[in-house]
This record gives C-alpha cells, structure tokens and sequence, in this order.
C-alpha cells in the first residue's frame, strides 16, 4: 500500500474530536475499572511473617549494655562512630578520622 508522506497526519486529538458524544460516554465507562487504589503502607501492615508471634514480644523489655569510650578507642570527627585506634587513618592535631571516612 502506498503512503502519502505529503498528507497530514491525524493525531488521537483529532480522533477525539470527530467522536460524538455517546461514544465518548462509551468510551469512557469502558476504561474505568472497579479497582480502588489501596496504600501500600496498610497492606504492609497486613501481612505476618511466619514464625512470628508478636503477641510475646509485645511485652519484652529490650536492654543495651552501654560501655564508655575505653582508652585505645577514639570517635571519627566525620562519622563519629566509635573506633579501635587500628582504624585511625589520620590525626590532625586532635581530629581523629577513621579509614571508612579518609
């Protein structure tokens, strides 16, 4: 078949535009669908893990061991996370600064 490049081109608008009013309606109520949209975050909510029995843990107290800062251990000035001296990478006049951060 042959194609007249000339010719000008008929976009969707254009065919949108010639459709009458009861195929718009038609149209229309067949693209709908019934589906609500659903926030992922409650259906996440929904969801249990197997093996996991909340009910027990609901009561449990969680305690941390907290220990100073021991003295062959200093805190990174850019991260200042706690390290082991053999991570030091560099000291500059007291600024300690750990391998992870150099």
């Amino acid at each position: 078949m042959a194609t007249d490049y000339d010719a000008p081109r008929r976009s969707e608008a254009d065919d949108l535009a010639e459709d009458s009013l009861e195929e718009l309606k038609a149209r229309r109520n067949e693209t709908q669908s019934g589906v609500v949209d659903v926030d992922e975050t409650d259906t996440a909510e929904s969801f249990e893990l197997p093996g996991a029995d909340l009910s027990a843990l609901s009561g449990e107290d969680l305690t941390v061991r907290v220990v100073p800062k021991q003295a062959d251990e200093f805190t990174c000035s850019k991260c200042f996370l706690v390290h082991h001296r053999s991570r030091l990478a560099e000291d500059n006049g007291g600024v300690y600064v750990c391998r992870d951060c150099s």
